[in-house]
């Protein structure tokens, strides 16, 4: 599970073994989490999260979404497609 990204107490990670589906992240703070797709981005799932804290975690991936992107890319290869 590689981390890419930490603030705000939030950690963002994708799981090695996901490359059969779409580019996507994982986002974590305290005992919440969500599974937020890349392209485009949106919430796949989430489990702990209040709404206002959703938002957040949407607006974190939106900010930095190319970089989450290319850090997937690399990771996966760039001719990944999901």
């Amino acid at each position: 599970m590689p981390t890419i990204y930490r603030s705000n107490g939030f950690r963002v990670y994708f799981y090695s073994r996901e490359n059969s589906e779409p580019p996507d992240v994982h986002i974590d703070r305290g005992g919440a989490t969500a599974k937020v797709w890349l392209e485009p981005v949106a919430i796949a799932s989430h489990a702990g999260f209040a709404g206002r804290e959703l938002a957040d975690v949407l607006a974190l991936v939106r900010t930095h979404q190319q970089v989450f992107l290319e850090a997937w890319h690399g990771f996966f290869g760039a001719g990944q497609s999901g």
